[in-house]
């Protein structure tokens, strides 16, 4: 049984942890937010040690090294991982702190904001003995697996057409909120499609040329050169933005991965991708800093690209009018 504390346990992600902790036969120990919205934690925890300071939180681990055993959860005095769920813009620092803790970190997408941040906290690893590991789910999704495979068996010299529409839709409060602001979320590329573009080169190869047609406040779009594909997304937070089919059906969330003209079907088999990802990570098989690395720079050239407009080979949602104002006036 490994020792986990938990960075970040007011979010929408976090129970997923909670729930990867539980289901590898793990014990949550100590977590921490400025909110106090956490009693999902008695679901799977209800002997974890909650804090809403971080200084609070920093004494209770240094306390955690010098005692035996703590005598109101049972927990021995090593932390073996520090699992981070706060917002994108903290990652870093909080990677770093549970690095310098003594544990191993793993790291919710996007692992960090910058690139150069990668090769800095690469440096932390050497000199704490420790690892970072990032949440990359999608390339244990059976589905991704199955293309990846039919990708590796095509002629080398072919180069797929792709197409990629993600379209989840939020509310007035998104503009409020942490997620709102591009210097602290990284913006719509990097908070909604990081994960999409680690998909994408994981299975088509790197990236020759990242063109960005369009880029606001809900929505960008934009093409990937890639080694083995030609692809076109298209990615928004705007429900105005759906499909009608979609619309009509109720749905606020529409995905699609068009591959040669055919639907590549991957909605579903999500429910215990972040218990697999953890079973790979305690098995030594987990996704590192190199790893991340490319989906970092794209979704980092795309926030400082300037767009192109509706010049050349451009997704079709492109086109569509910016309609909604970022505060919903």
């Amino acid at each position: 049984m490994k020792n986990f504390a938990l960075i970040g346990a007011a979010g929408y992600i976090a129970p997923r942890h909670m729930k990867a902790i539980k289901d590898t036969g793990n014990n949550l120990c100590a977590a921490y937010d400025v909110f106090d919205s956490v009693g999902i934690i008695d679901s799977y925890f209800p002997n974890c040690s909650f804090f809403t300071q971080f200084e609070l939180l920093e004494r209770h681990l240094n306390k955690m090294k010098h005692s035996p055993v703590n005598s109101e959860n049972g927990c021995s005095q090593v932390l073996d991982y520090a699992a981070v769920c706060t917002p994108n813009y903290l990652h870093d620092a909080h990677i770093r702190f549970g690095l310098r803790a003594g544990a191993d970190v793993i790291c919710e997408k996007p692992l960090v904001l910058n690139p150069w941040n990668i090769d800095a906290l690469m440096k932390i690893e050497q000199e704490t003995g420790k690892r970072v590991y990032n949440i990359l789910q999608l390339r244990l999704h059976d589905a991704i697996i199955a293309l990846k495979k039919r990708v590796d068996e095509a002629p080398s010299d072919k180069i797929f057409d792709v197409d990629l529409t993600y379209i989840t839709s939020r509310g007035n409060w998104y503009y409020t909120s942490w997620k709102g602001d591009e210097r602290k979320s990284g913006g719509v590329a990097t908070n909604i499609g990081v994960h999409f573009y680690d998909m994408l080169t994981w299975v088509f190869g790197k990236v020759k040329k990242n063109v960005v047609h369009v880029s606001s406040h809900d929505r960008v779009a934009g093409f990937l050169d890639l080694e083995k594909a030609r692809v076109r997304y298209f990615l928004s937070i705007n429900e105005d933005n759906l499909p009608q089919e979609a619309k009509a059906a109720g749905k606020r969330t529409y995905r699609s991965l068009m591959m040669e003209g055919t639907d590549v079907e991957f909605s579903d088999g999500f429910t215990e991708l972040h218990t697999n990802s953890y079973i790979k990570i305690m098995n030594g098989q987990g996704f590192g800093l190199e790893e991340a690395r490319g989906s970092i720079e794209i979704v980092h050239d795309i926030r400082y690209a300037t767009p192109q407009g509706l010049k050349g080979d451009y997704h079709p949602f492109a086109a569509l009018e910016c309609t909604k104002h970022p505060f919903g006036w």
